[in-house]
């Protein structure tokens, strides 16, 4: 009798996930990302989990990923939700794409302030797709993290054990 244990596939996403909630800043740059991609496995990945992530663009305003049909009016501008976010007391990632240019200079400083200042829940503010120049700028308040898959460690065998 052949049984094999297979490895728990981990839910697309996931991993994404966990880096945003793992970083050091609230401030976030994800790079290398197919935007459509992610947002759909971050889609199915709150449905099933509870967490709370919010995706804003210009065109939609602000709505929760987990009821893609809720949306909070009044939130296309980009000011209005960088507020919006900033006075929130609860956990949340909030994706934000489609960033129009050029970004004024209080929204710029709104989100130097909210990076630098430490709240008592995880709130993370991703930027997806943001401008190189945008980035840059905040170089000092922002954390760049790759979306790019590491390519997987082929296990070698070293004094008797395997290693990675």
């Amino acid at each position: 009798m052949n049984t094999s244990i297979a490895a728990p596939s981990i839910q697309p996403g996931a991993d994404v996930l966990e880096r945003i909630l793992g970083a050091r800043s609230c401030l976030i740059a994800l790079e290398d990302a197919d935007s459509e991609a992610l947002i759909g496995q971050f889609r199915t990945l709150v449905r099933r989990t509870g967490q709370t992530v919010y995706l804003w663009s210009s065109d939609q305003g602000l709505s929760n990923l987990r009821d893609e049909h809720a949306e909070n009016p009044g939130s296309q501008r980009l000011g209005h939700v960088l507020r919006y976010i900033q006075q929130s007391n609860h956990f949340g990632v909030y994706l934000l794409r489609q960033l129009p240019l050029p970004i004024a200079a209080p929204e710029v400083a709104l989100l130097r302030q909210m990076a630098r200042t430490p709240t008592g829940h995880v709130r993370r503010i991703v930027l997806l797709d943001a401008p190189k120049s945008l980035v840059d700028g905040l170089s000092d308040v922002i954390v760049r993290l790759s979306c790019l898959v590491k390519p997987a460690q082929r296990p070698r065998l070293r004094d008797g054990r395997w290693l990675l």
